[in-house]
């Protein structure tokens, strides 16, 4: 699953996320789900959110 909606991310949903600073590169992180900071349901970039090592950046992908 993609991490455009906001509706499919949910706290404690380990995620690969994508930060700032590593855009252009795609580097993708892995994380937990502590705090979803975007609000709109749905952003084509990915739902934005904080994982519980405190990295914030964009989801793109859910881990099943």
């Amino acid at each position: 699953m993609n991490g455009q909606n906001r509706s499919d991310v949910k706290k404690g949903l380990t995620v690969l996320i994508v930060e700032k600073q590593n855009q252009r590169s795609g580097k993708l992180t892995e994380g937990i789900v502590k705090d979803i900071l975007t609000n709109s349901s749905f952003h084509p970039h990915g739902i934005k959110v904080r994982t519980e090592d405190g990295i914030v950046g964009r989801v793109q992908e859910i881990i099943k």
